[in-house]
Order: C-alpha cells, then structure tokens, then sequence
C-alpha cells in the first residue's frame, strides 16, 4: 500500500496527490509515468509524474476526474493509501542543450510539461512556457511553470484570464516575432498537440508529444496503448510516452481513445466497472 501524504484540489475536478513511494522516487525522471490502482479491485490508471522528491521519498501525481476510476481515486484523502504505484515506467524526456525550447501546455497537461522544462532550463536551455485552459478556474501551477521556464505565457479559450485564445494562436505569434525555436514539446488534451504538431510542420520545426494512451499491463505485453508512428506500430508503454509529433497518427488516436466510450459511462452509471467483469474496464 502506498501512503497519501498530501492532497491538493488545484482545480475545479483536478487534484494533486504526493505519494509515499520511495524506490519510485529514487529513480523517477522527467517525461516518464507510473500506474496507479486504487484498490485490488480497481482498474490501472497511467499518469505521467508531475513532480518527485528523492529526500521525502515521494511522487507527485496530478489527474482530472475523468472516469469512474479517477472519480474514485478523487475521494481519497491524505492519510489514505492506495494499492498499486507501479514505475517509473516508459523512456524518460531527452534532456540536452538545444538553444530555445519551447513547452507548450494544455489543461492537465501542465502538470507533466513542469518537471520537462524545469530540467530543459537546469540544461542551458532558453525555455519558453506557453499554457493555455479552457477557463481562468482551470489555470494552476503558473508560479510553479513561470519558476521552470525563462518566460511564460498563459492564454484561456473564453479570454477570462491574461488573453483569449487557444495555445497554437500563442505558438504561431511566438514563431512569427521572435523566430523558430530549436524544439517545441507539447503534452494535452489529443485534438491540442495535434493543432500544434500541425501548426510547427509549417515552419519545419521539431516537435515532441507525450501520449497517454489506454494501458492494461504498462510494460509492453498486452499491446493495448499502441500507435502509429511514421508508419510502423509503436507502444506507448515501452516506446514512448514522447513521439515525434509529425508522425503521430493522430486520427488513429482519436479514435482509439473513444472506443470504451460506452463502457465509461456505464461504469459512471452503476458505480462500478462497465465492461461485465475479468478486469478489462477502461473507464
């Protein structure tokens, strides 16, 4: 069982954990993952780390409440422990000095973008923020990334907080003013790192994105996350979770992301697993 040692609600839905997981905290490293399943019942649930400390011995993990899973991971509160904490899994972020790097985050996906550019800067880099939400209540963690990043931008969908647009509008001014970075790297919802691989395939510049794709086992055996990359079918689990965002298939995504979409909201509906039982619920 691993200890809860501290919760946070950051958002409306979004809430930040601090896990007592200390072989996981040893090793962990930007741009990596663990599963989580909250009781021996439960589903296994794939977040990228947000954050560790080796000292404390803790990972910090960030989820919005999604599913009936993470609706029920929501409910637990400091003190309380989970069953399963399972990493660090998947290839960490390649951290290196490429000159001007620029982190684009979208909702959720912030949480995962501040350990990558807090270590993209630590290397020498000149790290760009761009975050972006649907809403100002949406917006968390901007000290944390203005803290990470050399400067940061934040944009809204509705224009309640700093700006109104979308995180590419952002992207696309940077680009047009300032000039092209050396590495853009974008983590969110599938539609927004999409628009953004779209969008840098303009200009030539190379882009990463961080999937997190439906996961049963996590380490490459079931074959349940797998993509199309330039092609060739890759893994999320073992291969990634960063690709290079102009080979994504990101239709393909998509698509894939939505076809337990029935089972979900079952599982909402009864208060438990949609599938019908042998531990295959995706919701």
């Amino acid at each position: 069982m691993y200890k809860i040692v501290a919760k946070k609600t950051l958002a409306p839905a979004i809430h930040e954990y601090d896990i007592l997981a200390p072989k996981v905290a040893k090793k962990a490293k930007a741009g990596q993952f663990i599963i989580v399943r909250v009781d021996e019942n439960g589903e296994r649930i794939p977040l990228t780390i947000a954050d560790f400390n080796r000292e404390a011995g803790t990972v910090t993990i960030v989820f919005a409440e999604a599913g009936y899973s993470t609706k029920k991971l929501a409910q637990l509160n400091a003190g309380d422990a989970i069953q399963d904490f399972v990493g660090p899994l998947g290839v960490p972020s390649h951290i290196e000095k490429f000159g001007k790097v620029v982190m684009v985050a979208g909702g959720v996906g912030v949480a995962p973008v501040f350990p990558i550019a807090r270590e993209m800067k630590a290397a020498g880099n000149q790290v760009l923020g761009i975050m972006g939400a649907r809403n100002k209540e949406l917006i968390f963690w901007e000290d944390k990334m203005k803290e990470a990043c050399s400067e940061l931008l934040v944009t809204t969908d509705d224009g309640s907080y700093v700006r109104k647009g979308f995180v590419t509008d952002v992207l696309r001014e940077s680009i047009e003013q300032d000039g092209k970075p050396d590495l853009v790297m974008a983590i969110g919802p599938l539609p927004m790192m999409r628009a953004v691989a779209n969008l840098t395939k303009e200009y030539g510049i190379k882009t990463m994105v961080s999937l997190n794709s439906i996961m049963v086992d996590g380490t490459g055996m079931c074959g349940a996350c797998r993509v199309t990359v330039g092609g060739e079918t890759k893994f999320v689990c073992v291969d990634g979770p960063e690709f290079d965002g102009h080979l994504v298939d990101f239709e393909e995504q998509l698509m894939r992301s939505r076809q337990y979409k029935t089972e979900e909201q079952l599982a909402l509906n009864r208060g438990g697993c949609g599938c019908g039982g042998g531990g295959k619920c995706h919701g």
